[in-house]
């Protein structure tokens, strides 16, 4: 089953559209206002990686027509979300911890206990946008982002939906930072993953393969998809005849990689690239093409 990219969306200082992640990043360059993008309401009291993963939602779901001046065009149970991050809400974790230690439970905010749950990201998004289908965060390294894609797949070829928001996000600020050591992307990208397209196709996701060391994904990325033309996150692999962009100059994109190198493929073939395009994510990588190809 060909499964279509049909909404993308991207929220990086600098970045608001896929095909900017082709170009180098720009250093200095204002953070992302998720309440510019979607307004104040119901961002009160959210962690950082919530308010730009809502952002990033309504954006990619507006793009694949799932959404229409903010109402959903199809039915909620029929869509579903998987979330990649793995800083999403270390701050809020961190205070928490740092809270109990040197008072007690009981100086907990109530408004702020909420952040500490490793699924809030997907669980707001399913929320604000009614996305009542299969919701799962995955926090695995750098694959993560391309695992993420990989779940979703499996979720869209199993039924259990005909569309799945996958949404990758990192939050900068001084525990990502210390934990990454250096600066976090802020920001990342949403992909939507389609079985039965309400729009047309940004580009279509091949095979997700997975295998214990790096070399051997490279080797079967090769065999599955020979011939590709750009190679997204790695610079030690590209053929000569491919362009190679490692995404590095945009900080430290940990779980939300995978899904910004999706949607660098996407924006590689709206400027008219051509394919396959091979994503590489530590020992995870996966094959998209052009959204022409057929079969």
């Amino acid at each position: 089953m060909t499964l279509a990219v049909t909404g993308v969306a991207v929220a990086l200082p600098g970045a608001a559209d896929p095909r900017a992640l082709l170009e180098p990043a720009r250093p200095g360059a204002d953070p992302v206002d998720p309440a510019a993008l979607i307004g104040k309401k119901g961002l009160r009291f959210k962690d950082r990686a919530t308010r730009l993963g809502l952002a990033l939602a309504h954006a990619a779901l507006t793009d694949a027509g799932i959404l229409r001046e903010g109402e959903r065009t199809v039915p909620g149970d029929r869509v579903g979300t998987v979330v990649s991050s793995n800083l999403g809400n270390a701050d809020t974790v961190c205070r928490a911890v740092e809270t109990i230690a040197k008072e007690s439970t009981g100086a907990l905010s109530p408004m702020d206990t909420p952040n500490a749950s490793s699924n809030i990201i997907a669980s707001e998004t399913a929320i604000r946008y009614g996305l009542r289908g299969p919701n799962l965060t995955v926090c695995n390294g750098r694959t993560s982002g391309l695992d993420a894609m990989r779940w979703a797949a499996l979720m869209l070829r199993a039924g259990r939906a005909d569309h799945i928001l996958v949404t990758g996000v990192e939050p900068d600020n001084e525990v990502t930072r210390r934990l990454v050591g250096g600066p976090v992307a802020d920001g990342g990208a949403a992909v939507v993953l389609s079985r039965h397209p309400t729009t047309p196709a940004k580009a279509l996701l091949g095979p997700v393969v997975r295998t214990a060391r790096q070399a051997d994904t490279v080797d079967e990325l090769k065999r599955r998809a020979p011939g590709a033309d750009l190679w997204l996150g790695t610079e030690d692999h590209v053929p000569d005849s491919a362009r190679g962009l490692a995404l590095s100059g945009w900080g430290e994109l940990s779980g939300a990689l995978g899904v910004v190198q999706c949607a660098a493929a996407a924006g590689w073939f709206a400027q008219g690239g051509s394919g396959p395009v091979h994503a590489l994510a530590g020992t995870a990588g996966a094959v998209l093409f052009a959204p022409e190809r057929t079969g």
